[in-house]
């Protein structure tokens, strides 16, 4: 009975330390089990940029050319003629008997522009690509459609203001492709048909005395 006291310790001791071990290698496993590395979440790639389309470029405008032009009254019954500088317009409508008008104002950058006259004479147009002005004039309680087509030399718009013996003068002349003139000679403020200028070189000749009409610009 002496000898089993020793003996039950050590299996006492040895059952002890198994526990203790299998004791340890559960909790490592937990340990273990718990531990998981947080593995970064993917970045979120930024939806593609859609480039938006550049505008169309508006159409340019064309310049508002130096230039002169011509042409007759749909009806036939009379001339127009104006002239464009800078920006500036000057117009002469005439019947080439009795009617005449002289008109003036500004040309908008769409080529449109709005002439005024004497007694409410007035000339609306459009200048078409540089190569004609379509419009209306009223004038003396008329309305008159016209068409007038870009002028080559000598053709164009001729003005000759003097005096002549205590009179004075002052003469429109619209000289058209063709040749044709149309014009008014206005003697002490009355009308009449102008007498046939020179295209070349303007030369007229007006009771004896030769005068010289210019070309007119604003």
């Amino acid at each position: 009975m002496k000898r089993s006291g020793p003996l039950l310790t050590l299996l006492a001791g040895l059952l002890v330390g198994l526990f203790m071990l299998s004791l340890n290698a559960t909790t490592g496993e937990k340990k273990s089990s718990a531990y998981v590395e947080d593995s970064p979440s993917p970045k979120a790639s930024p939806p593609p940029t859609t480039q938006s389309p550049s505008p169309s470029p508006s159409p340019s405008k064309s310049p508002i050319p130096n230039a002169d032009y011509a042409g007759r009254t749909d009806d036939d019954s009379s001339a127009v003629a104006v002239s464009l500088r800078d920006g500036r317009a000057i117009a002469y409508f005439c019947d080439g008997r009795d009617k005449e008008s002289w008109l003036k104002g500004d040309v908008e950058d769409d080529g449109t522009m709005k002439l005024t006259g004497k007694a409410g004479a007035e000339l609306n147009g459009t200048l078409k690509q540089g190569k004609r002005i379509s419009g209306t004039v009223d004038i003396g309680g008329g309305h008159y459609s016209f068409t007038a087509d870009k002028a080559i030399k000598p053709s164009g718009l001729y003005r000759a203001t003097a005096t002549v013996r205590s009179a004075k003068f002052d003469g429109g002349w619209i000289v058209l492709k063709d040749g044709t003139q149309v014009g008014i000679l206005t003697k002490n403020g009355k009308p009449s048909p102008a007498p046939e200028i020179d295209p070349e070189t303007g030369a007229v000749t007006v009771d004896g005395q030769q005068l010289t009409a210019r070309p007119v610009t604003p």
